[in-house]
Parts: C-alpha cells; sequence; structure tokens
C-alpha cells in the first residue's frame, strides 16, 4: 500500500528553444532501481527533477507516491539550519505516526470505528520501520561519515561534501517509498559507499538514480535506463551495469549492420530502377525471321514485365526511403593524446619534506617524465593538496618541491573556473594551439554545439571536458588529474582510461572511481588525513 510505482508518460521538456527530452516514458515498481545513464546534457538530471516534482513538464504526466524523497545537488534547507534540525525534520513524519498511533491505541476500547485508521497508522509505522527508527538515525550518520558533525554545526559552516552526506542520511532516515537520486556518491569515501549500496538493494520501494560510480550501478541497480540516442528512443536493459555494457555493445553492432545492409539495398534498387530492370531484354533487337505480328506480341509482353520489375523496384526504393533507420549517431569519443613524446627518463618533479599544515604531510616523492602513479585516500587526506603542491600552484609551509626546468606540467582541477567566462571553447582553444579548433571537436571531448557557447553557460562537466582539451592543446611532460572521470559520460571515461594507459609521459591521478581503481596497473600511493 505505501510502496506504490513511479509512472512517467511521454514527457517533453525544453529550455528556451533546446529541447532536452522528447516523449519520454519511465516505469519503476517497488522493487526496482532504476539508473540512469547517457552523455553528459542528455537530460538525466531534467527527468530526475520532473520525476520528483521540482520542475514541471511541458506536456506528459508523472504519477508519484506521495512520500518520495529527492536528492538534489544542494539542500532543501536554510542554510542557518543544524545538523539537529535536518535530522529532526527528517524523523518528523515518524514522530508524528508514533503520536497518532498512541492516541489511537488509547482511544480504541471507546471507539471501535477507529478501527481502519488505526491499522492504516500501523500499516505505515511497520513501512517505515517506526520502532527502530532512533536507532537507524544514528547507523545511517555513522555510515555516511556525518556523525562526529556537532548538532549545533549550521549548513552554511560545511563543505559541500559535508552537506551532501547530510543530505542523504536525512533521506534513508526518513525511508520514503520512492527514491530519486541525483549523483548521491559524490563525496562518498570506500566506506560510505559500500554503506549506502547496501542500504540501498535492501530498500522495498522504488529507486531511481543518476550516478557516474559504475561499480555503484553494478552493485545497486535492478535496471539500466540508457538516455542516449537509439532506434527506439531511450532503452531499458533488465539486469546489471555490466549487463547494460554487454547488450549495449551487441546492440549497437546490430543498428549498425542494419543501417549497413540497408544502405546496400537501396543502392541496389536505384541502380535496378535505373539500369538492371532492362538489362539483357532489348526491343531494339533484330527481328530476324520472326513475323512482325509475332515479333509485336512478344515485344509487348516484354514491356510490360519491364514495367511490372521497374514499378516493383521503384515502390520497394520508396519505401524503404521513407522507413530506413537513420545512421547511428557518433558519440563523443576520446581521440587525445595525453602527455608529450618521451625520449628518456627525466626527473620531472621532486618533493622533500613537504608539509602543508593541517591538509598534507609527505617524506619523498619524485615524479619521472615517465611515472605512473595513482593517489587514494579518504576524503580530507590532502590528495587535491598533492597535486596542487606538484603542479607549482600551492606554496608548502615546510619541504621542497623543485620543478625541472623546460618540464611542462598540467593539472586538471576538479573546480574549473575560467578566468573569462564570455570568452567560448573555440576561442580558448585556437588561443592555447597552434591547431584549428577543429581539432578541438575531433578529441570527443568538446560537442560541436558547445563550441561557439560562452563557457561560463556550460555545465560543470562540459567545462572540466574543455579544461582537459586546452591542457592537451599542448601535452604536458607530466599530467595531474584530480578525479577525472567526474562528470564524465561512463562510455568517455572508458575511453580516457584507456588514453592513460597509452599515454607516453607521466600520470598521476587521484581519485575515489572505484571501477578505475580496480583497473590500475601502476604503483599507488595512499595518503591519511593530516592530525
Amino acid at each position: 500500500m505505501f510502496h506504490s510505482s513511479l509512472i512517467a508518460t511521454d514527457l517533453v521538456k525544453g529550455y528556451g528553444d533546446r529541447r532536452i527530452l522528447n516523449g519520454i516514458s519511465v516505469t519503476a515498481s517497488p522493487g526496482h532501481r532504476l539508473g540512469l545513464v547517457g552523455e553528459n546534457g542528455i537530460g538525466k538530471s531534467t527527468l530526475l527533477r520532473l520525476l520528483a516534482g521540482a520542475e514541471t513538464p511541458d506536456s506528459g504526466t508523472v504519477v508519484r507516491p506521495p512520500d518520495h524523497g529527492f536528492l538534489a545537488q544542494e539542500l532543501p534547507y536554510d542554510p542557518r539550519s543544524t545538523v539537529a534540525s535536518v535530522i529532526d525534520d527528517a524523523l518528523s513524519e515518524i514522530r508524528t505516526a508514533q503520536a497518532k498511533l498512541d492516541e489511537l491505541t488509547a482511544a480504541l476500547p471507546d471507539r471501535p470505528d477507529l478501527l481502519d485508521e488505526y491499522g492504516d497508522v500501523l500499516e505505515w509505522a511497520q513501512a517505515h520501520d517506526l520502532w527502530d527508527a532512533d536507532r537507524r538515525a544514528e547507523l545511517v550518520r555513522a555510515g555516511l561519515g556525518v556523525d562526529d558533525l556537532s548538532h549545533h554545526r549550521r549548513l552554511d559552516e560545511m563543505s559541500g561534501g559535508q552537506r551532501a552526506r547530510l543530505g542523504m542520511a536525512a533521506l534513508l532516515i526518513r525511508q520514503p517509498s520512492a527514491l530519486i537520486l541525483d549523483e548521491p556518491t559524490n563525496h562518498l569515501d570506500d566506506d560510505a559507499l559500500e554503506f549506502l549500496q547496501k542500504q540501498l538493494s535492501q530498500v522495498p520501494g522504488v529507486v531511481v538514480v543518476a550516478s557516474h560510480d559504475r561499480v555503484f550501478l553494478d552493485a545497486v541497480c535492478t535496471d539500466i535506463v540508457d538516455l542516449d540516442p537509439a532506434r527506439g528512443g531511450p532503452q531499458r536493459y533488465g539486469g546489471t551495469y555490466t549487463d547494460y555494457l554487454a547488450e549495449k555493445r551487441a546492440e549497437r553492432a546490430r543498428w549498425q549492420e542494419q543501417f549497413e545492409a540497408e544502405q546496400e539495398e537501396l543502392k541496389e534498387l536505384r541502380r535496378s530502377v535505373a539500369v538492371t530492370a532492362r538489362e539483357g531484354v532489348s526491343h531494339h533487337k533484330p527481328r530476324g525471321n520472326t513475323s512482325k505480328l509475332e515479333y509485336d506480341f512478344h515485344g509487348g509482353r516484354v514491356q510490360k514485365q519491364i514495367s511490372r520489375r521497374v514499378r516493383n523496384a521503384q515502390q520497394r526504393l520508396d519505401d524503404l526511403t521513407r522507413d530506413q533507420i537513420r545512421k547511428p549517431p557518433a558519440p563523443l569519443q576520446f581521440s587525445g593524446t595525453l602527455t608529450g613524446k618521451v625520449r628518456r627518463e627525466l626527473l620531472g618533479i621532486a618533493a622533500r619534506d613537504v608539509r602543508v599544515d593541517g591538509r598534507l604531510e609527505i617524506d619523498r616523492l619524485d615524479v619521472f617524465n615517465t611515472t605512473r602513479l595513482l593517489v587514494t585516500g579518504p576524503n580530507g587526506s590532502g590528495k587535491s593538496t598533492l597535486l596542487a603542491v606538484l603542479a607549482g600552484r600551492l606554496p608548502v609551509d615546510a619541504g621542497i618541491v623543485q620543478l625541472a626546468p623546460g618540464m611542462r606540467i598540467g593539472l586538471l582541477e576538479q573546480d574549473v573556473v575560467f578566468a573569462e567566462p564570455d570568452r567560448t571553447p573555440r576561442e580558448l582553444y585556437d588561443k592555447n594551439s597552434d591547431e584549428q579548433s577543429a581539432r578541438l571537436v575531433g578529441l570527443g571531448l568538446v560537442a560541436p554545439r558547445d563550441l561557439d557557447r560562452p563557457v561560463g553557460a556550460l555545465s560543470v562537466g562540459q567545462r572540466r571536458r574543455l579544461a582537459l582539451a586546452l591542457l592537451i592543446a599542448r601535452p604536458p611532460h607530466v599530467l595531474l588529474l584530480d578525479e577525472p572521470t567526474n562528470h564524465l559520460s561512463l562510455k568517455l571515461a572508458e575511453e580516457l582510461e584507456e588514453a592513460l594507459r597509452s599515454a607516453p609521459g607521466a600520470i598521476v591521478v587521484a581519485t575515489h572511481d572505484r571501477w578505475f581503481r580496480r583497473r590500475w596497473e601502476g604503483p599507488e600511493i595512499g595518503l591519511c588525513a593530516v592530525s
């Protein structure tokens, strides 16, 4: 009764003259956990907002459980709210149900007419695990790493990661019938990710989630909804993310094969209409000894055969031209060279006894122009600080960092800000590269439609991809990457990983991406939080 379905029908949504969603339908029943995937900008976050009721579609309908919960990028609380007030709000429905249940229990002996209402409240209480709510709240706070936040800490005094984890904790404590989650794994360390996966896998209601965490999608989802262009529009695949990858590759191959077969048939039909139907029969052949009457009779029959063959071929050509499947669209495909060529091994960066107060301590680290290094560690352990130090962007409080003369070092930061937000990707690339901006599209990092948009109007993911494109316009000898797969489509992330494996120069990567880390083949360094 309390775990009803989420049903969206023919959703259409646009902003200005750009249509984001066009006739999307999604149904999720209790126990279904849907993962949304697709290129950045394809409409995942827009669809989630429509499902949650945070925005209204231009057309179409959404039927959702009344007690759904939505995890957006910012919490729906006053910035001056405290941790205690957020947790109290999450428990408020349960507290209200508890009070109502106590009231009805006391009144039932004298008011048997309240029995149906009592049954409804009791069923809700059981579905939301009312009697274990306080213990669950403590477990959730600990599991998501917000149990050490003071009850009096205000939201505007927290980091973005702390706010995101607190928001996720509030939803799990509430236990709504439908959870609609936009990138819930951002800002979570491994322990918190494992905890969240377990919690969501046990949700009896509906879960719809957009995430770039491939391990998370593999562990949690029962179905994958791919919003990328396909023959019949967005497609739904049953099974895990790994199952989806296999089926998607096979489906793409079938689509390409069918397209090529149809194009070949169209070519043959055009030739048939123009030439083939008339080959081998000619009414200009010599008559020989055949009488004129017999020749005219047979000639007329031949002409009818020719006409019928031409009409049939033309009809098939018209039908196939009208109904042919479109060419599979070419997705963004990374094709860049990430680092400069290496003639011999040289020491690029040397760090000794480095300390950044309260953020980083490291005794020794050498980065050669052939180094492959993965930097890991929990939130707050100094991964981003280390990369900024190695890039010469952040001064140290103690120790020394030496950069080799002439060694080009590139840093892709998590938060990309362009000094000139009115400039376009085309203008910035032409300014930073000797190559034409057509090469920028060829890298697969910037879509052609975004070439002449102001960079200030681009999404976070689009700005990061542009920043990477600008870095490799003149490939550095040492490339430092801070969470490089954040905000990349899942397919583009896998192509970038392949490029990292074949890059000739040095690569230092700091990442939480478990899929990426599981496939890393080089050395690792683990950082710990500085006490």
